[in-house]
């Protein structure tokens, strides 16, 4: 009862404090562009763009370019060298190593600056969704968060890992005790390995809320399912809250509503290594409210202009409703202007709330059609729920070559329970399809492409495609599309 009462309290005072933010946005990202610009004046980076004289923002677009991970490589590796002071002030706490598709391993920076905000911005989602729902039960019960493992490795003096390993070290005392796994069964490397002895350790206890990407809290379901023999939801009765972010949850939700054997809420959370962004604030509302408290100065630039010698960058005041960005954030971390890859949309302004729409770089436009990852997560929401089918993974590429008749879009389904009629679902998706892209829809009325194909990916092919690349479990997850064929030809075929 303790622990409810303090969790209202505590709930109610972080609601109000950031209601100070939320409702002068713009004041505030003015306040985090002062600070950021200010104290990385005397850093090797604040020098090389002359910080000393950017006096706002034009002078800060003029000054510093849009990079990516390889346009910060130069100064990361003079850290990891042992330079201090190069991208913000002194040296990092530590790295956490990613895996990009075209830069190799990436070293993103977390600083004693920068590295309090992904705490902070967990707790208060968790704390706002009490203070919306008054339901506290959860905060007696065990949580856990399937993520990567918190063994942590040194690289010349410099400490590295996954980011979900490093936050695990910064857990609050008052939640250790509810915390599971053990820390013993997080330190597995090995995904199957560690997820067996997760269910082994959670078998018995009272699980109340659970968190994790979807994909593979999935695994972890279905594990406790093949031990028990019932559904989830009766083995953790309590079990009232499932968190969640990396991939969009609707297309799994009926599955796991089958898993769990009911409804449960969730809070989707928009986090990585180079930031926490975005959480999702209101339980009827899909958008994630824009965090404006992080540290993070925030640009945009549109995403059919990206690239382009004219693309234009926007501020927070600038931006528009239900158009496609390119995410562009300057961090207390020091990446400066840098483009993180993801793309998002904004549902409202006031305040500022916004979707994840894919990546900038999962896209399928083999023909010009601009499909975005939001549009085919859609179309398989809406052809699910008609047809009451429940899928488990899927992603989508182009057949550009086909043996005969013209090309298509290859729909690469694994499902739960398949569909009598494959024809009729796959038309139901072209619809879909058709209805949010118009560029989609002119090329099969431009008898360019035809109606797109579904390929039925054998029980588990997508969880033996990741672990023959050594991706199975923690961060990783599969892209909803791409724009070849890398991933598809090497999934198993049922």
């Amino acid at each position: 009862m303790i622990k409810k009462i303090g969790a209202k309290i505590l709930a109610k005072f972080i609601h109000h404090k950031n209601q100070k933010w939320i409702r002068n946005p713009l004041l505030a990202q003015q306040k985090t562009f002062d600070f950021l610009i200010q104290k990385a004046k005397s850093t090797d980076f604040g020098r090389d763009h002359g910080f000393n004289k950017i006096m706002n923002y034009k002078d800060f677009q003029v000054s510093v370019p849009i990079r990516d991970y390889e346009g910060h490589r130069v100064y990361v590796d003079k850290m990891l060298e042992g330079a201090t002071s190069v991208l913000w002030p002194g040296k990092p706490l530590y790295y956490a190593k990613t895996s990009g598709t075209t830069s190799g391993a990436k070293y993103i920076p977390l600083t004693k600056d920068s590295m309090p905000t992904h705490i902070t911005a967990a707790r208060d989602a968790l704390l706002n969704y009490i203070y919306e729902t008054g339901k506290t039960d959860f905060v007696n019960g065990k949580q856990i968060f399937l993520q990567g493992s918190p063994t942590l490795k040194i690289k010349n003096s410099n400490v590295t890992g996954r980011l979900s390993g490093i936050v695990a070290h910064f857990v609050p005392k008052y939640l250790q005790k509810n915390r599971m796994p053990s820390w013993e069964t997080n330190c597995i490397e090995d995904w199957e390995t560690k997820v067996d002895a997760i269910v082994r350790e959670t078998l018995t206890e009272n699980m109340s809320l659970i968190a994790g990407i979807p994909s593979w809290v999935q695994m972890y379901f279905e594990k406790l399912i093949e031990q028990t023999g019932k559904p989830v939801g009766n083995t953790f009765p309590d079990f009232s809250l499932f968190v969640y972010g990396g991939v969009n949850y609707e297309p799994y939700r009926p599955l796991f509503e089958k898993l769990v054997g009911r409804k449960v809420d969730s809070i989707e959370l928009f986090p990585a290594s180079e930031g926490f962004f975005a959480y999702q604030d209101h339980q009827n509302d899909k958008g994630l409210l824009l965090l404006l408290n992080n540290q993070i100065f925030y640009e945009f630039i549109k995403a059919d202009e990206f690239g382009e010698r004219n693309q234009k960058r926007h501020t927070l005041g600038e931006v528009e409703l239900n158009v496609n960005y390119v995410l562009i954030l300057s961090t207390s971390a020091g990446l400066w202007a840098y483009n993180i890859g993801d793309t998002v949309r904004f549902v409202s302004l006031k305040p500022y709330r916004l979707v994840v729409t894919g990546r900038i770089k999962h896209f399928i436009s083999a023909f010009g059609e601009h499909v975005i990852g939001k549009e085919v997560e859609t179309a398989m929401q809406q052809a699910c729920q008609e047809s009451k089918v429940q899928v488990k993974e899927f992603t989508v590429a182009p057949k550009i070559d086909p043996e005969e008749g013209l090309p298509y879009h290859e729909w690469f389904i694994e499902f739960e329970n398949p569909p009598q009629d494959t024809e009729n679902l796959a038309q139901k998706l072209d619809q879909s399809m058709q209805e949010q892209n118009v560029y989609y829809e002119d090329l099969l009325k431009g008898s360019v492409l035809r109606t797109l194909v579904i390929t039925t990916v054998a029980d588990g092919g997508f969880q033996q495609y990741m672990k023959s690349i050594g991706k199975l479990g923690g961060q990783n997850k599969v892209p909803r599309l791409s724009n070849d064929r890398k991933i598809v030809d090497k999934l198993p075929l049922k």
